[in-house]
């Protein structure tokens, strides 16, 4: 079976998608949240965070063509940017680190 043929492969992209977009939604009224709010948000983006991670690992390390073809586009369109995913990874976790920060103080 291929990489992307997998009912859990199927089930896991669309629920990171769902999510991502749920909560780039909410992220709009980010200004307008009170401090527990924003801690909520960050916790959350910072798992949706860690879930894609290691969705993107499994595409790493698969065998299939597929996979890694779709390993290869990422990279390809991050690097039209200058950056690895790693690096967008680094970035996304210096803004919630930024983010916590700031509702510290």
């Amino acid at each position: 079976m291929g990489f992307f043929e997998s009912e859990v492969v199927q089930q896991e992209a669309k629920q990171l998608f769902e999510d991502y977009q749920s909560l780039i939604q909410l992220g709009s009224e980010y200004g307008k949240f009170d401090r527990e709010g924003k801690k909520i948000f960050i916790e959350r983006m910072e798992a949706l965070m860690e879930r894609y991670r290691i969705f993107m690992k499994r595409f790493e390390l698969s065998e299939d063509f597929m996979a890694q073809m779709t390993v290869q586009q990422l990279k390809t369109q991050l690097g039209q940017f200058g950056i690895t995913p790693q690096q967008m990874f680094d970035q996304m976790h210096l803004t919630l680190e930024r983010m916590k920060s700031e509702i510290e103080q």
